[in-house]
């Protein structure tokens, strides 16, 4: 079974839902690598995974006029990230947490420090930024452009793993690139979500995530990160989801058609 899946939309639809970080899935032989008991995987899980958002891309999809394409990652991040680069470009080592984890959310032991990464990124990370590079060269050569919307949420209350927590947090925040995401697509974002609550940008995340072929050089690439504030549409840490999601779904198929 792949540890991903690309979800066809409208031949003509240049958009790209990304969905990284919301399942818990670990297999088995990953999970032997990792040091936390049951009890604290599972509250660990609560913390990290952007819980919905695969529910609320899938909802988009199906609302907007001319359906999305999606690409939504299966597994769990504690078993790779795909969204850090997987060398000393990512910042996010400083906190143990590159492509391959080594510490929590609260800065506790994940996985041992010499961790060799090398085996999971192979076998996840390398397969799945290939596909990702894949999906995204479809959609230029069926549409001659491609808009990635990396679909994303955060916890009201920063985590002691956060590097930018201090800044504002806003009900939606949107990751922007200088290269990647023209004022048009940031314009037509702040209109789609303007029922949602103050929409913010790169605060406290910030960037967007565009597979390493296109980045910086293809600029028929767009880009943009969608972080929602996750008290807007769940129960933290770990709850079920509320009215709210409806509404971001709602709102999230709006920019798709806007698009």
């Amino acid at each position: 079974m792949s540890s991903f899946d690309l979800l066809p939309g409208a031949a003509g639809s240049p958009v790209l839902l990304h969905v990284p970080h919301s399942a818990r899935a670990i297999p088995d032989d990953v999970r032997k690598g990792i040091l936390l008991d049951d009890a604290e995987l599972e509250r660990e899980l609560d913390h990290i995974t952007d819980a919905y958002t695969a529910e609320i891309a899938e909802r988009a999809a199906a609302l907007a006029g001319i359906r999305p394409w999606r690409f939504v990652n299966r597994l769990s991040r504690l078993v790779v990230d795909p969204e850090r680069f997987p060398d000393e470009r990512e910042e996010m080592l400083a906190a143990g947490m590159g492509a391959v984890y080594t510490r929590t959310t609260h800065r506790g032991e994940l996985r041992a420090a010499d961790t060799d990464p090398e085996p999971l990124l192979a076998r996840y990370f390398r397969p799945y930024a290939e596909a990702m590079t894949e999906a995204v060269a479809g959609r230029l050569a069926a549409t001659g452009r491609a808009v990635i919307i990396d679909v994303h949420s955060y916890p009201a209350v920063p985590l002691p793993y956060e590097l930018h927590g201090a800044g504002p947090r806003p009900p939606v925040c949107l990751g922007t690139d200088a290269f990647h995401t023209p004022p048009a697509l940031t314009g037509a974002a702040h209109e789609a979500f303007a029922g949602c609550g103050e929409t913010g940008l790169d605060s406290p995340f910030a960037g967007t995530y565009v597979p390493l072929e296109f980045y910086g050089t293809d600029a028929r690439v767009g880009a943009l990160m969608v972080e929602i504030r996750r008290d807007v549409y769940m129960t933290e840490p770990g709850g079920p989801a509320g009215p709210g999601l409806d509404r971001l779904a709602s709102a999230l198929a709006t920019l798709v058609d806007a698009l």
